[in-house]
């Protein structure tokens, strides 16, 4: 059996004990077992090796290097995660190992060898926030030990069978009601432009914010832009309320949201922000459920299809094109589109 091949007892020269001998970590370990009697000695030799398999070693007493602490390897880490993750992304991590290292004190655990599933599911039960903040908090714990495993230190990442509590999804992408756009409207600040686009031709945020005057083809009526997500250029239907949107002395490579536009992805969701921190205050101050600028994209879809557009032209029309669909919209259909959202 595998317990039977881990180590041997025997016996020493003016010694009046058995003793063992095993290995750990490539590393072969001798101890008293401070009993003279050969059959007492082999139940201890089988308890030990049970205990070796299970990387529990506190019967050899190792010296503090063989057992890291936690407090050395969460530095560790973080120097880790400085030299690949942007700075928010490391004050984030930063924040869980300060609550983690609380628990840690409070629980009187030092060792890596300490964290058990039971260990981790204390964490979650000691944190005081909601069950989407405990996943992430425990997101940033599986990573690190999954770092520690693969250093050997560890050698199973307890943090995979941690029960965690029940994320509830919130509908943030809901239907945008008429009172909800009065808000909005009502007070849009510098966004008025950017928030009628969104409303009026159903594009993803990030589109709109790259839309150039030359992507405006005002003697068609129609909008071409890139659609970032299927990477193919379509064509869209221009509303009529948004032509007055439009300066007249453009010139054709300028950006219609010069405050939004960015070509780099980061930059770009940074810059998305400032939008939609907007609509959602004024949405809170009217005590009014939170919602997304892709709101405005869900409350596109379903004002065409009140007004009678099948869902097979709605899908074309907001780019959930399939791959035998070459082009947006023939000129009938865009057409046909443009008297339906005129109408919305």
């Amino acid at each position: 059996m595998f317990i039977g091949t881990m180590s041997k007892i025997f016996k020493k020269k003016n010694s009046p004990y058995w003793w063992w001998t095993g290995h750990y970590k490539r590393k072969r370990y001798r101890r008293s077992l401070k009993v003279s009697k050969e059959a007492h000695a082999h139940k201890i030799k089988e308890y030990w090796d049970l205990q070796l398999m299970l990387d529990k070693t506190d019967f050899l007493n190792l010296p503090h290097e063989h057992k890291p602490l936690i407090k050395d390897s969460i530095w560790e880490h973080l120097k880790f995660l400085s030299k690949r993750k942007s700075d928010n992304a490391v004050k984030s991590a930063q924040a869980t190992f300060n609550k983690f290292k609380n628990y840690c004190n409070k629980s009187k655990l030092e060792r890596l060898d300490q964290l058990t599933i039971k260990v981790l599911n204390g964490f979650i039960e000691f944190l005081d926030c909601s069950a989407k903040t405990k996943k992430n908090h425990m997101g940033v714990i599986k990573r690190w030990l999954d770092q520690v495993v693969m250093e050997d230190i560890l050698p199973k990442n307890p943090a995979l069978y941690v029960s965690l509590p029940r994320v509830v999804p919130m509908d943030l992408h809901r239907l945008l009601t008429d009172e909800d756009l009065d808000i909005i409207f009502k007070d849009p600040g510098p966004w008025e432009t950017y928030y009628s686009f969104l409303l009026y031709t159903g594009l993803r945020a990030g589109d709109v914010s790259l839309l150039c005057r030359e992507n405006i083809d005002l003697e068609k009526g129609c909008i071409v832009s890139l659609v970032r997500k299927s990477r193919r250029t379509h064509e869209f239907p221009l509303a009529e309320r948004l032509r007055a949107h439009i300066p007249p002395d453009m010139r054709p490579r300028q950006p219609l949201f010069p405050q939004l536009y960015a070509t780099n992805e980061k930059r770009l969701n940074q810059n998305l922000s400032k939008p939609r921190k907007h609509m959602q205050q004024l949405l809170a101050a009217a005590s009014r459920p939170k919602a997304t600028l892709h709101s405005f994209r869900h409350t596109f879809n379903t004002k065409l299809r009140d007004l009678g557009m099948s869902i097979e032209d709605r899908r074309v029309l907001l780019s959930h094109a399939t791959s035998s669909v070459t082009k947006i919209y023939t000129h009938p259909n865009l057409e046909v589109a443009k008297e339906l959202i005129n109408k919305l």
